[in-house]
C-alpha cells in the first residue's frame, strides 16, 4: 500500500510519452452545445449556472475588469471538471500537479498586476506603503508588501494542490483500509465504506469549491487592479 499511495499523482505516459496534455484537453469535450434554437434541459440548466456564477463574479467589477468574464468562466468550468474526473477510478487528476497549477496562477496573477500598474500606477503603489506609516517603518513595510504581493501566484497554487492532493490521498488510505477489513470483520468493513461514501461526496464539494476558491481569488486580484 506505500509503493501505490502517491502512484496516482504520477504523470501518466503513453509509449513513452507524456499524456498529461490529451487529459489536460479532454474535460471541454465533455461539456455539451447545443445548435438549435431551444436548448434541452441539460445545457439550459448548464447556462443558468454559468450566468449566475459569472454574474455573482463579475459585479464588484468595472467596465476594464469585466472583458476577463469569459476567462474566468473558462476557468472555473476547466478546474471543476477536472477535479470531478479526476475522482473516477484509475484517473490522473492534473490540478495534483503544484507545476500545472502555478501555470495557471502566474499568468493570470501576473495579467491582472501589469493592467493595474499600466491603468492605477499611483494606487497600485500605494498597496506597499499605507498611509500614515512611520518613518523608520518604511522599508520593513515595502519589503513586506513586495513579498505578499509576490506570494500570491504561490498560495493560489499551493492551496489548490493541498486541497485536492489531501483528498485523493486520504481517499486511497480509507479505500485500502476497506479491502484489507474486508476479509476480516463485516461490520467494521461497513462502517469503513459508509466513511468512505461520505468522504466521496465530500470530495465533490471540494472539487467544486476549490475551483469556485480559485477563480474567486483571481476575480479578487484583478478587482484590486483595475
Amino acid at each position: 500500500m506505500n509503493e501505490n499511495l502517491f502512484a496516482s499523482f504520477i504523470a501518466p505516459t503513453i509509449l513513452g510519452l507524456p499524456a498529461a496534455v490529451l487529459i489536460i484537453l479532454f474535460p471541454p469535450l465533455l461539456i455539451p452545445t447545443s445548435k438549435y434554437l431551444i436548448s434541452n434541459r441539460l445545457i439550459t440548466a448548464q447556462q443558468w449556472l454559468i450566468k449566475l456564477t459569472s454574474k455573482q463574479m463579475m459585479t464588484m467589477h468595472n467596465t476594464k475588469g469585466r472583458t476577463w468574464s469569459l476567462m474566468l468562466v473558462s476557468l472555473i468550468i476547466f478546474i471543476a471538471t477536472t477535479n470531478l474526473l479526476g475522482l473516477l477510478p484509475h484517473s490522473f487528476t492534473p490540478t495534483t500537479q503544484l507545476s500545472m497549477n502555478l501555470a495557471m496562477a502566474i499568468p493570470l496573477w501576473a495579467g491582472a498586476v501589469i493592467m493595474g500598474f499600466r491603468s492605477k500606477i499611483k494606487n497600485a503603489l500605494a498597496h506597499f506603503l499605507p498611509q500614515g506609516t512611520p518613518t523608520p517603518l518604511i522599508p520593513m513595510l515595502v519589503i513586506i508588501e513586495t513579498i505578499s504581493l509576490l506570494i500570491q501566484p504561490m498560495a493560489l497554487a499551493v492551496r489548490l494542490t493541498a486541497n485536492i492532493t489531501a483528498g485523493h490521498l486520504l481517499m486511497h488510505l480509507i479505500g485500502s483500509a476497506t479491502l484489507a477489513m474486508s476479509t476480516i470483520n463485516l461490520p467494521s468493513t461497513l462502517i469503513i465504506f459508509t466513511i468512505l461514501i461520505l468522504l466521496t461526496i465530500l470530495e465533490i464539494a471540494v472539487a467544486l469549491i476549490q475551483a469556485y476558491v480559485f477563480t474567486l481569488l483571481v476575480s479578487l486580484y484583478l478587482h484590486d487592479n483595475t
